[in-house]
C-alpha cells in the first residue's frame, strides 16, 4: 500500500469531493463504526443521508435550539453553577449527550441521575471505540468493551425506545393519531421507512451508538477547545471581554475560528475505489490511501491568510469558503450536524434575534454568562488516551 499526504486546502476539497474516492478512517473502529452512516459510500450511503436529513431540517434545528436546547443547558448546568466549579469536558459531554440522545431518538424514561450515568459511561467507551485508530489502549481491550456497551445500550435504551416507536407508528396508521405525534428523531425516520434501507438490527444498534458518540464527544471537545481561544483571546485583549459576553455574533465567529484551528479530526482517510489521477499528479490505485490532512489545510495561507495559524475572530474570509475550514468535512460525507453544532454563518444584514447560532456558541454564552473563568489553582491536561490533541479535564470557576 502507498500513502499520499494531502495538506494544502485545494488538495483536501479535491479528496473529500471526489466520486471515486472511500473512506478509510474508521476501518480501525469497525467494532461500532461498520455500515454507520459515516462509513457508508454510493447509493447505501445517498438513501440513508435523505433518510436522516429530514431530522436536520433547517427549521427543526431553529425549534430546537430556541425551545428545546434551553431547558436541556439550564437543567444540566444548574447543579455546576451551585457548586461554582466544574470540569467543561465532563459538563460538555453531559448536556451534549442528552441532546444528541433526543435527536438520536433514544428515550430516558427513568430521568434519574442513575440513568443518565449509565449512559454517560456507554458514550465515553462508544467514543474511545471510533476513534480506535487514534488510540493508544491496546485495540483488543477497547473492542471487548465497546461489545459489552453495545448490549447495555440494546437492551436498556435501544430495543424500549423501538417498541414505543413501533406503537405510535401504528397508531398512525390506523388513523388515532396525527404525523405530529411522531417523535422528530433518525430512529423514528429510520423505522417507518424499513422498506427502504437495509438495517438489520446490529447496524441499526451502532448507527444509533455512532450518533450518541459523535454528538457528545466531538461537541464536547469543540466547545473546549473554543471556550479556552476565547481565555486566550481575551486575556491579549481584554477590551473584548465585554464584546464576547454581550455581542453573540461575535462570539459565534470566536467558535467558527477555533472550529478551523482544532477540527474534530485532525485528518480524514480515503481509499481510491478504483484507479485515477489527482490533480497534483498522483496515480493511485484501489490498495492505495490518501491521508488528508485537515489541520494543515485550515491553516492553508492561501486561504486564510498569512497569519491563518493564529486565532483571529475578525479575519477575512473569502467568498465562496466557510470560517470553519473542512472542520466538518465536504462533499457526501460534509457533517449532518454542521449546523445544530455551528449554526448558520452570519451575514451583515443578519438580525441577532432571528440567528441561528449552533449549539457551540450557546453553551459558551451560557458560561460567559455566568462569569465562566479557567479554574487557577487547577489548570488544564490534555488527553493521555489519545493521539488526537484533546483536553482531558478542564476545571473552571464561576464569578457570578
Amino acid at each position: 500500500m502507498k500513502e499520499h499526504h494531502v495538506s494544502s486546502y485545494a488538495g483536501a476539497v479535491e479528496a473529500l469531493r471526489h466520486p471515486q474516492m472511500v473512506q478509510a478512517l474508521y476501518d480501525a473502529g469497525a467494532v461500532i463504526m461498520h455500515k454507520t452512516l459515516l462509513t457508508l459510500d454510493g447509493e447505501e450511503h445517498r438513501v440513508r443521508r435523505l433518510l436522516e436529513n429530514r431530522v436536520f431540517r433547517k427549521e427543526f434545528l431553529a425549534y430546537y435550539e430556541r425551545e428545546v436546547f434551553p431547558a436541556t443547558l439550564t437543567a444540566t448546568l444548574a447543579p455546576y453553577l451551585k457548586a461554582g466549579r466544574m470540569d467543561l469536558i465532563d459538563f460538555g459531554r453531559r448536556v451534549t449527550m442528552n441532546l444528541t440522545a433526543d435527536f438520536a431518538g433514544i428515550d430516558r424514561p427513568e430521568g434519574t441521575a442513575e440513568e443518565t450515568d449509565v449512559m454517560f459511561e456507554l458514550v465515553k467507551i462508544f467514543s474511545e471505540g471510533a476513534t480506535l485508530v487514534h488510540s493508544k489502549r491496546v485495540k483488543t481491550e477497547v473492542e471487548a468493551e465497546v461489545r459489552e456497551a453495545l448490549k447495555v445500550l440494546d437492551a436498556r435504551f435501544l430495543q424500549p425506545s423501538i417498541r414505543r416507536r413501533q406503537e405510535l407508528i401504528a397508531r398512525f396508521a390506523r388513523g388515532e393519531i396525527t404525523e405530529d405525534d411522531l417523535p422528530r428523531d433518525i430512529l423514528t425516520v429510520l423505522l417507518r421507512n424499513e422498506d427502504r434501507v437495509e438495517l438489520p438490527p446490529d447496524v441499526l444498534l451502532r448507527e444509533m451508538a455512532f450518533y450518541l458518540q459523535a454528538g457528545s464527544h466531538s461537541t464536547s471537545n469543540s466547545t473546549t477547545h473554543a471556550l479556552h481561544e476565547v481565555f486566550l483571546w481575551c486575556e491579549q485583549h481584554p477590551a473584548d471581554w465585554q464584546r464576547v459576553e454581550q455581542d453573540r455574533l461575535f462570539l459565534q465567529r470566536c467558535v467558527h475560528e477555533s472550529l478551523r484551528l482544532h477540527p474534530a479530526s485532525p485528518v480524514a482517510w480515503r481509499r481510491p475505489s478504483c484507479p485515477f489521477s489527482m490533480q497534483s499528479g498522483d496515480a493511485l490505485t484501489e490498495k492505495d490511501r490518501v491521508v488528508i490532512d485537515l489541520s494543515s489545510a485550515n491553516r492553508d495561507p492561501a486561504i486564510f491568510g498569512a497569519d491563518a495559524d493564529e486565532f483571529n475572530p475578525s479575519r477575512a474570509i473569502p467568498r465562496g469558503h466557510f470560517p470553519f475550514g473542512l472542520t466538518f468535512s465536504s462533499g457526501v460525507h460534509t457533517c449532518l450536524g454542521r449546523d445544530l453544532d455551528g449554526g448558520v454563518v452570519s451575514k451583515p444584514d443578519t438580525d441577532p434575534a432571528k440567528h441561528q447560532y449552533g449549539l457551540i456558541s450557546l453553551l459558551i454564552g451560557a458560561l460567559l454568562d455566568a462569569g465562566v473563568r479557567p479554574d487557577p489553582n487547577e489548570p488544564p491536561t490534555p488527553d493521555i488516551h489519545t493521539q488526537r490533541p484533546n483536553w482531558g479535564r478542564y476545571p473552571v470557576v464561576f464569578t457570578r
